[in-house]
């Protein structure tokens, strides 16, 4: 596969994620070992919006929790930041994960009875093992910055779809990661609901130069990243 570069306009700088040769099997040294990823080669660079594309069971799950740092790579270079990953404990791999990498699913996974501030506050406090204001206010900004001011005390079960998802964002953008994997974001969405999401995305790719990786099943949506792959059979394609 061709190397990737930076889409027009962007800067030329190192890539946020780099995947060079990236297999993935399951089941190892068993009869039934089956290798999903065939030697993914992939770069993104900060502030490049990629959508993800591919029929069901074509292995974009596998991809994704591969580069989420989930799944370890059965062989090749899966590098995040200029970090080699491929060699790192799990606690080294949970710490980059929770510092550099934001999750965004179909489903938003909030807390039902903790609300929107709460939610988005939950993976700062995780990392530092307590609360304080500068937390509150940094989930305060984020959850403006989505358009729920007005809901930051509210309880994550009396929001719209949307509006979770929102806070789902937001949440994900908390840690300031350089890169987002969002799987099917907008899955669950209506359209009205699903365009302010997928907005929201690119203005925080755009302006924080954050970069995304979108699995999306809309062809629509994936006609408006920067450029799109393909995942057919664990191996993928530009388009």
């Amino acid at each position: 596969m061709k190397v990737t570069r930076p889409s027009q306009g962007l800067p030329a700088s190192n890539p946020i994620l780099d995947l060079i040769g990236i297999r993935k099997s399951f089941n190892v040294g068993q009869p039934n070992e089956i290798e999903i990823l065939h030697g993914i080669n992939l770069q993104l660079f900060p502030g490049e919006f990629c959508a993800v594309t591919g029929p069901s069971g074509s292995g974009k799950s596998t991809l994704l929790n591969t580069v989420g740092l989930l799944d370890r790579p059965t062989s090749g270079t899966l590098k995040i930041c200029q970090q080699e990953t491929t060699l790192l404990s799990d606690a080294d791999l949970t710490d980059l994960r929770g510092h550099q990498i934001g999750f965004v699913f179909q489903y938003h996974h909030l807390l039902s009875a903790f609300s929107a501030i709460e939610n988005v506050m939950m993976p700062m406090v995780a990392d530092a093992g307590f609360s304080n204001k500068a937390m509150r206010e940094r989930a305060a900004q984020l959850l403006g910055s989505v358009g729920l001011t007005p809901w930051l005390d509210a309880p994550a079960s009396r929001l719209s779809g949307g509006q979770q998802q929102r806070v789902a964002v937001a949440r994900a953008l908390a840690m300031k990661p350089a890169l987002i994997l969002a799987d099917e974001p907008t899955g669950n969405l209506d359209s009205k609901s699903a365009d302010a999401v997928f907005e929201l995305l690119q203005s925080v790719c755009r302006d924080q130069g954050t970069a995304v990786l979108f699995v999306t099943h809309n062809p629509l949506l994936s006609a408006r990243c920067d450029k799109t792959i393909e995942v057919v059979d664990g191996t993928i394609f530009d388009l």
